[in-house]
């Protein structure tokens, strides 16, 4: 039986909606089924994350094997008037994560972010927040072990900060 075939990475693209949507559904039922895809699109507070705008400076990568996407890391730059659940601020853009289940505990998701992050640095973005649920303990200790840190006051969605050193 031969070596399987590497995890490769390459930009999110604009069009990606239908990975969005099953990234998103995976982040939000991550405990438990929660929403349908149908409800997630019904509401603005979810369906806001399954789509990019590259015009606004959204971004991304993706992870596959074989040309498949395995897992998805992408940065909103979401308005005052439409925030995410760790939102801060207009020009701060709200971080997400996802890794499809079969793929989870290789790394995928900390080489997801790593990468993500470094494209902030090269975008020179001096920050990035989350939201990560309080009983996702190991979701929030991969993020902090990445360099963000709690926000005073976010504790309601488990807002984390993470800000480029040197900037």
């Amino acid at each position: 039986m031969g070596a399987a075939l590497p995890v490769t990475y390459r930009p999110l693209g604009a069009e990606e909606d239908a990975l969005l949507l099953e990234a998103s559904l995976g982040n939000f039922n991550w405990k438990t089924p929660l929403f349908t895809p149908d409800q997630v699109l019904r509401r603005p507070d979810l369906a806001r994350y399954t789509r990019v705008d590259p015009d606004r400076g959204d971004f991304g990568v993706v992870a596959q094997q074989r040309g498949e996407p395995v897992g998805v890391a992408w940065a909103l730059y979401l308005p005052a008037d439409a925030p995410g659940y760790g939102w801060i601020d207009p020009v701060t853009p709200e971080f997400c994560v996802w890794v499809d289940e079969p793929w989870r505990g290789r790394g995928i998701g900390r080489l997801l972010t790593r990468q993500l992050l470094a494209a902030a640095r090269a975008r020179l973005i001096p920050r990035l927040s989350l939201s990560v649920d309080r009983r996702n303990m190991r979701a929030k200790m991969l993020y902090m072990d990445l360099g963000f840190v709690p926000v005073p006051g976010g504790e309601t969605y488990g807002v984390l900060l993470w800000t480029s050193p040197g900037m």
